[in-house]
């Protein structure tokens, strides 16, 4: 199972990567095929809802059919057939529709590490190992940034964009070889989504876990390149370091978070306390949009490395579905975590398109304004979440 994970773990590294890399491209997107900040909003938050969408059939296919087929298929196709496609982009229409294959290819990678876990080893370590495999795979939001801006500076975006599609295609056939499904559970019940939304449980959990990861997906993903480069008029490689600092952050953020439940006996506190101080941040940011670029940087910082709670909701709301409902289960706690990075995409393109020509800043203001407002709210329904520790 071990060779299963390290290979599962490189395709989730690929996933990390596509969903941070626009970051860095927006000022090179925009010279050579007239990319806008808004352009850029709508391919990535495809990205994210397709994503999204496809958590419902990824957790079918790992219940009935298992990870093996299922990632690697999708990864193939998706993940390697999108790269192909914005490597010959000639339209900002043209990034979308990669972006949205993209995120076809990367759905099923992390659910089936997770559905593996859920399968193969005791309850009380899945927090643990989900938050491991997310801090290393992680390493594809680090690669996204500095690296990837020097990588385009030395041979152009679209070679960079061609050899991450033969990286998805062998990583693709790498899951094809070396993973193997577990044991499927014998069961009469067959169940679906709908079961799950019969408990009322996760329903003070789902709504936090749509808004937990937004503000910090969103911005590295797209609008840390935007912010940067309109309001203190920092270059491609200059953004890539700040986003290189946000993803470490986010990175540590997610292994920190992950042991806590355990060592202080409640996943619920762990994680109100965390996005609380989230949004504090984001509330900061929003006031202070453009004091110092150290100080956007660092609380850019702090808002990643507090929005990596995603693990430790994952295990809260694990725990209250039903064994032979795992993969569906762990795949609608994603889709609302994903979508919701989608979802605030959409509105924060809106929002940058609406007060762009009031200031530089306006925009960055109303954007970190509306995730600290989301996120709040998020943080007040989950109050009412029953605890959950195995």
């Amino acid at each position: 199972m071990q060779a299963s994970l390290v290979v599962l773990c490189l395709g989730y590294v690929l996933s990390q990567f596509f969903r941070a890399f626009l970051a860095v491209l927006s000022v090179d997107l925009g010279r050579d095929i007239g990319a806008t900040p808004e352009d850029l909003a709508f391919a990535s938050g495809l990205w994210f809802l397709i994503f999204a969408a496809m958590q419902l059939p990824v957790g079918w296919a790992l219940d009935q059919i298992g990870p093996r087929l299922t990632a690697a298929v999708l990864l193939l196709v998706g993940g390697a057939g999108g790269a192909v496609l914005f490597a010959v982009a000639n339209t900002p229409f043209h990034i979308a529709i990669a972006m949205g294959l993209i995120g076809i290819g990367c759905s099923p990678v992390l659910m089936a590490s997770y559905y593996i876990f859920a399968r193969e080893y005791p309850p009380a370590r899945f927090a643990t190992l989900a938050a491991v495999m997310l801090g290393v795979g992680s390493v594809g939001n680090l690669v996204a940034s500095y690296p990837t801006a020097l990588a385009v500076e030395l041979v152009g975006w679209r070679a960079t964009m061609w050899v991450l599609a033969l990286v998805s295609g062998a990583i693709a056939l790498g899951i094809w070889i070396v993973v193997h499904d577990p044991k499927r559970v014998e069961t009469e019940h067959r169940g679906s989504v709908l079961d799950l939304l019969k408990e009322p449980a996760l329903w003070a959990i789902l709504p936090l876990m749509l808004v937990a990861y937004a503000p910090s997906g969103a911005t590295r993903g797209l609008w840390a390149g935007p912010y940067l480069s309109d309001v203190f008029y920092l270059s491609t490689t200059q953004i890539g370091t700040a986003t290189l600092i946000m993803g470490a952050a986010m990175i540590a953020g997610t292994f920190v978070y992950g042991p806590l439940d355990r060592m202080l006996s409640t996943r619920k506190w762990v994680i109100f306390g965390g996005n609380s101080l989230g949004a504090v941040a984001l509330v900061l940011l929003s006031l202070w949009v453009d004091n110092a670029v150290w100080v956007s940087v660092l609380l850019m910082a702090v808002f990643g490395f507090l929005g990596a709670s995603f693990p430790v909701i994952m295990a809260h709301g694990r725990a209250f579905v039903a064994p032979h409902l795992v993969g569906r289960g762990m795949t609608l706690l994603n889709l609302f975590g994903v979508g919701g990075v989608g979802l605030a995409q959409f509105v924060t393109g809106r929002i940058h398109a609406a007060t762009v020509d009031i200031s530089p800043t306006a925009p960055y203001t109303a954007i970190f304004g509306f995730f600290a407002v989301a996120l709040a709210i998020g943080c007040v329904i989950y109050l009412f979440s029953r605890d959950s520790m195995d």
